[in-house]
């Protein structure tokens, strides 16, 4: 996978509810409902469900699955 092709998949899910797991190591594991916001060269922007919280993540956490992004 790339990161052209993330961006790619990110870009048809643009607006739509995910659901993220961001795995931050040492068995610590975060997870988020969100809506995607917005794609920049090398970020790309969730707005959190329930508190208005922005979180960034880059293409790389997706190549390196530090992150999984689910589709709802």
């Amino acid at each position: 996978m790339t990161v052209t092709q993330i961006k790619n998949d990110l870009l048809e899910h643009l607006g739509e509810e995910v659901y993220i797991k961001y795995h931050l190591g040492r068995n610590r594991i975060e997870e988020y409902e969100g809506t995607i916001k917005s794609l920049y060269n090398h970020i790309f922007l969730v707005e959190v469900i329930g508190n208005n919280e922005i979180k960034s993540f880059s293409y790389t956490d997706v190549i390196t699955r530090t992150i999984c992004i689910f589709y709802e």
